[in-house]
């Protein structure tokens, strides 16, 4: 598992236990807490789900940068080749 994976596992698992003894010692009604609870959780999962993206998407740059790194080598291969033999 990656570190940034790790990360963010063992960071859901600290949210999900604070979250427990949160609603243990809660001093608000049972249908409130759970709808603080529900819109902090969701608030959660989004920006987990942002960063994943966040990675995802600096990978694919990395990706993208190595492949036009590849091209402008080939281009710059073929424009010193020397065409005049096929004149």
């Amino acid at each position: 598992m990656k570190n940034s994976t790790k990360i963010l596992a063992a960071a859901a698992v600290g949210i999900a236990a604070g979250g427990l003894l949160g609603l243990l010692f809660a001093p608000d009604k049972g249908a409130e807490t759970r709808k603080k609870f529900t819109k902090k959780g969701s608030s959660i999962v989004n920006k987990i789900k942002d960063e994943f993206n966040k990675e995802k998407l600096a990978k694919l740059k990395e990706k993208l940068e190595a492949k036009l790194q590849q091209v402008n080598a080939k281009m710059e291969e073929v424009s010193k080749e020397d065409y005049s033999k096929y004149v």
